[in-house]
C-alpha cells in the first residue's frame, strides 16, 4: 500500500512537472514569430489599432441620420394664469341708450360701470407628450475631413505596430544568436577540456615511467583548472542569455529552449556581396510611418482652411400632446393634438478673432516639421547603411582571419603534442600551443557574434530584417 501511495505521488509530480514545464524547439524565424506575438508592447500597438477601428466607424457613425426620442408626463400643482381685463361697460350702454332708470327713478349711466382683472389658465393640469426627432448632418467640415483621414490614421497605428515589431525582430535576432554562438562555444571548450584531461592522464603515465617532471603535471593542472573555470563561467553566461532570450520572446523563463537554426558562414559572405542599388526608403517602416504622418498632416490643414465654409443640417422633428383636467372621470376626456416640422439649419461663424488662421499657420508649420523630420531619417538611413555594410565587411574580414587563425593554431598544437609525446618537445610548448588554440577559438567566436550582429544590422538598413 505504502509503494502504491509513493508510485501515485511520483507520477503526479511528474505530470505537474510536464505541464508546468513547455520545451520549445525554435528556430530563429520562429524565435521572432513568438516574440512578434507575446511581447505586451506589439499586444498594445495592436491593440490601439483596433481602438482605430472603433473610432474610424464612430466618425462613419456622424455621416447616418441622428433619431432621438423623448417622453414627458407633468401635472400642474398650480396651473400657470393670466391676467384677464373684465368690465360691465357695455351692458351700462345698452341700458343707458334704452333710457333705463334705477330704483330710485335716475338714468343709468356708464358712469356707474366698473374695471377688474381675471386670473384665466389656459392650461390643463394633467399633460403628456412624447416625440420622435431625426437630424441628418448634411456638411461639416471637421466631420468631412475626419471621415477622408480615418483610414490614414489606421494606417498610423499598423505603421506604429510595424516600427515596433522591426525594433523587437531586431532584439530577437541578436539573443538568438548569441546564445547559439555561445553553445557552439561550450560544446568545442567541453572538446577541450576532454582534451586536456587526457593529456594529463597521459603525462600522469609518463611521470610515472619516469619521463615527464612533476613540474609538468603541475602545469598542465594549472590548465585543466582554467579550462574548467572558463566553462562554468560560460555555463552562468549561458543560463543568462538564456533567460534574456526567453525574456525577449514573451516565454515563461521555466520554459526550455532548443535553438533549431544552425549557423552558416556562407549565409554571411552571399550577404556581403549582395547588391542594394534598388533600394526604396519605403521599405523602411518608419519612413512609410512619417509619409503616412505628412498625410494626416495635410488634412489637418486642410480641415483648417474648410473651417470657414458653414455647416449645413436638415431636421424632422414630431410631437404628440395630451391634456386633460385634473379629475380622472369620464367626463373629462383627453385632449390630444400633434405638432411636426421640418427643415434645414445652417450655422456660419462670421468673425472668431482670427482663431482659425491661426490654427491654419500652425498646421502648416506642422507639416513642415514632418517634411523635415522625413528628411532627417532618410539622411539617417543612409548613414546607417553605409556604416552596416562596411562593419558586415570588415566582420566577415576578421571572422575569415580568425577562423585561419584558428586552423592554423590546431595545426600547431597537433605538431607540438606530436613532438611532446616523442620526446622532442617540452610541456611549456604544449600548454603554451594550447592556450594559444583556446585564444583563436575565442577570437572566432567573437568574430562570428559580430558577423551576426552585422548581418542583423544590415538587414534592418535595407527593410529586409
Amino acid at each position: 500500500m505504502g509503494k502504491t501511495i509513493k508510485l501515485t505521488l511520483l507520477i503526479s509530480f511528474f505530470a505537474q512537472l510536464a505541464f508546468a514545464q513547455q520545451i520549445r524547439n525554435l528556430s530563429v524565424e520562429e524565435a521572432v514569430t513568438t516574440a512578434l506575438a507575446n511581447v505586451e508592447e506589439i499586444k498594445n500597438l495592436k491593440l490601439d489599432e483596433e481602438i482605430q477601428v472603433q473610432k474610424n466607424k464612430e466618425v462613419i457613425g456622424l455621416t447616418m441620420p441622428q433619431v432621438a426620442f423623448s417622453a414627458q408626463g407633468s401635472y400642474y400643482l398650480y396651473t400657470p394664469q393670466v391676467q384677464f381685463p373684465s368690465s360691465d361697460l357695455s351692458i351700462y350702454e345698452v341700458l343707458s341708450r334704452e333710457g333705463v332708470k334705477d330704483g330710485n327713478g335716475n338714468p343709468i349711466s356708464t358712469q356707474n360701470s366698473t374695471f377688474s382683472l381675471q386670473a384665466l389658465s389656459f392650461f390643463a393640469p394633467l399633460n403628456v407628450n412624447a416625440g420622435v426627432s431625426v437630424n441628418q448632418l448634411l456638411f461639416q467640415p471637421d466631420v468631412f475631413i475626419a471621415f477622408q483621414a480615418r483610414q490614414g490614421v489606421l494606417e498610423l497605428a499598423r505603421g506604429n505596430v510595424a516600427v515596433a515589431e522591426d525594433k523587437v525582430k531586431e532584439q530577437v535576432h541578436k539573443a538568438y544568436y548569441s546564445v547559439l554562438i555561445a553553445e557552439k562555444q561550450k560544446k568545442v571548450l567541453v572538446e577541450t577540456l576532454q582534451r586536456l584531461v587526457k593529456l594529463q592522464s597521459d603525462m600522469g603515465e609518463m611521470f610515472n615511467k619516469g619521463f615527464a617532471e612533476k613540474l609538468d603535471i603541475e602545469k598542465i593542472q594549472v590548465t585543466v583548472n582554467n579550462t574548467q573555470t572558463a566553462l562554468n563561467q560560460l555555463n552562468n553566461g549561458l543560463g543568462i542569455s538564456y533567460g534574456f532570450l526567453k525574456s525577449t520572446i514573451g516565454v515563461p523563463q521555466k520554459d526550455s529552449l532548443v535553438l533549431a537554426t544552425e549557423l552558416d558562414d556562407k549565409e554571411l559572405q552571399m550577404l556581403a556581396i549582395a547588391q542594394n542599388d534598388n533600394f526604396d526608403y519605403n521599405q523602411r517602416n518608419e519612413v512609410a510611418l512619417l509619409n503616412t504622418a505628412h498625410k494626416l498632416q495635410a488634412l489637418d490643414l486642410k480641415r483648417y482652411k474648410m473651417a470657414y465654409i458653414p455647416t449645413a443640417a436638415a431636421f424632422f422633428q414630431y410631437q404628440r400632446n395630451g391634456q386633460r383636467n385634473a379629475k380622472l372621470s369620464p367626463e373629462d376626456p383627453w385632449f390630444f393634438y400633434s405638432t411636426s416640422l421640418v427643415g434645414i439649419s445652417i450655422n456660419a461663424s462670421l468673425f472668431d478673432g482670427f482663431q482659425r488662421k491661426r490654427k491654419v499657420e500652425q498646421a502648416k508649420l506642422g507639416l513642415s516639421k514632418v517634411d523635415n523630420n522625413l528628411s532627417m531619417v532618410k539622411r539617417m538611413i543612409d548613414l546607417e547603411q553605409d556604416v552596416a555594410k562596411k562593419s558586415l565587411n570588415n566582420a566577415l574580414l576578421n571572422l575569415d582571419v580568425q577562423q585561419r587563425n584558428m586552423a592554423l593554431a590546431k595545426s600547431v598544437f597537433d605538431a607540438t603534442k606530436k613532438k611532446y609525446e616523442a620526446g622532442l618537445g617540452s610541456s611549456f610548448e604544449l600548454l603554451q600551443a594550447d592556450t594559444e588554440l583556446q585564444r583563436s577559438q575565442g577570437n572566432y567566436f567573437q568574430a562570428l557574434y559580430d558577423g551576426y550582429v552585422a548581418k542583423t544590422a544590415f538587414l534592418k538598413s535595407i527593410g529586409k530584417l
